[in-house]
């Protein structure tokens, strides 16, 4: 059932625990939740997955842009470049 809680396109979703862990070491990293998650994002068609907390702070830089740049045609790009991956 669809119930509206993430979009097609933002940041994707961390598990509850990193989401603690994360918001103490890296700097901005609440600013994710301002916006919807998504099942795709600048940050996954950018650098895929995080490995370790210096990869996932990379990841946070590209989430900062598109919170930024969000638009439809960013959107857009981002599926297209999802599908392409």
């Amino acid at each position: 059932m669809l119930r509206g809680e993430m979009n097609l396109v933002g940041p994707r979703p961390h598990p509850m625990v990193n989401q603690r862990i994360f918001m103490e070491r890296i700097a901005y990293y609440g600013l994710r939740s301002t916006v919807r998650p998504g099942v795709t994002g600048w940050a996954q068609v950018r650098h895929g997955y995080a490995n370790n907390i210096e990869e996932e702070t990379r990841k946070m830089h590209y989430d900062l842009y598109y919170i930024k740049n969000r638009s439809l045609l960013l959107d857009a790009r981002i599926l297209v470049e999802t599908v392409a991956i």
